[in-house]
């Protein structure tokens, strides 16, 4: 099992480069960034937001934070955790998603979600009960972007013909894409155009994962399909592997320097025998 990191990267923060390289100097195997464009602001009206961590709506942008952590490392795995695409365009974030895999020589994981704060989604014109068909076509056209020369997508919410647009990944066919989710249709959605899977901690998640391993299988293929856990707990990676867990990402809230790398150092020598240096 594959250990690694989530962090809003804020101003404030250990810089994003900073963290890659404590991760990669002290064995873990990734660092993924979340993302939010913005937050809705809170009103007499509208309090859904107003528990939320400052760093949602603080952070930095993920793929601006992603190339500053490529040319920063070397082996590290980078990716998003996940990237709101149902807030994105999707020939504009093709490009990006491209590029970061260019300047990390091929280390790329495309983590994708549909958002959750209706507001948010609206802001950007789309609608919430639309939302996993809007992501889900957003990521099969930027598949025909990564991979074809001349690219064209028809569908209800996403419409282009003759697009041509480089660079193309460095992994061929296209960065592994993690769709996130955890509803009873979520192994339909890996299957049907993701590579992996990518569920938050929550209340019987280790049984569904135990679950997907056993039976969720990419057509033609006898493969279990890889499972990143979002937000994991340090007292529970005993019962994560035995779930069947591929890699776990704690979830860390952004601090200075000297503060994350205490944090960090604390979490190596707590998982010293599965990290992959002494």
């Amino acid at each position: 099992m594959k250990f690694g990191f989530i962090m809003f990267p804020t101003r404030d923060a250990i810089p994003p480069g900073a963290f890659g390289r404590l991760l990669e100097d002290r064995g873990f195997e990734s660092l993924f960034m979340p993302d939010h464009t913005h937050i809705p602001a809170v009103t007499p009206e509208r309090y859904d937001v107003l528990d939320l961590a400052p760093e949602f709506k603080n952070g930095m942008d993920a793929f601006v934070a992603l190339g500053a952590i490529a040319q920063a490392t070397t082996t590290l795995q980078i990716g998003t955790a996940v990237l709101l695409v149902t807030e994105r365009d999707p020939i504009v974030t093709a490009k990006e998603v491209a590029s970061v895999d260019v300047l990390s020589n091929g280390r790329m994981n495309f983590g994708v979600g549909p958002g959750w704060i209706n507001q948010e989604m609206r802001n950007h014109g789309t609608e919430p009960a639309t939302r996993w068909k809007v992501m889900r076509e957003r990521v099969e056209a930027m598949k025909e972007i990564w991979t074809d020369d001349i690219a064209a997508y028809h569908g209800d919410f996403v419409n282009f013909d003759h697009v041509t647009s480089w660079p193309k990944p460095v992994q061929r066919p296209h960065p592994p894409i993690l769709v996130a989710g955890n509803g009873p249709t979520v192994a339909d959605r890996v299957v049907a155009y993701g590579d992996e899977w990518i569920p938050m901690v929550r209340p019987g998640v280790l049984d569904h994962i135990a679950e997907f391993k056993r039976t969720a299988r990419k057509p033609g293929s006898d493969e279990p399909i890889p499972v990143t856990l979002f937000g994991g707990d340090l007292d529970d990676v005993a019962a994560y592997a035995a779930a069947g867990v591929d890699r776990v990402l704690f979830w860390v809230r952004p601090l200075g320097t000297a503060a994350m790398t205490k944090t960090v150092d604390e979490i190596a020598r707590i998982l010293r025998p599965r990290l992959t240096t002494p």
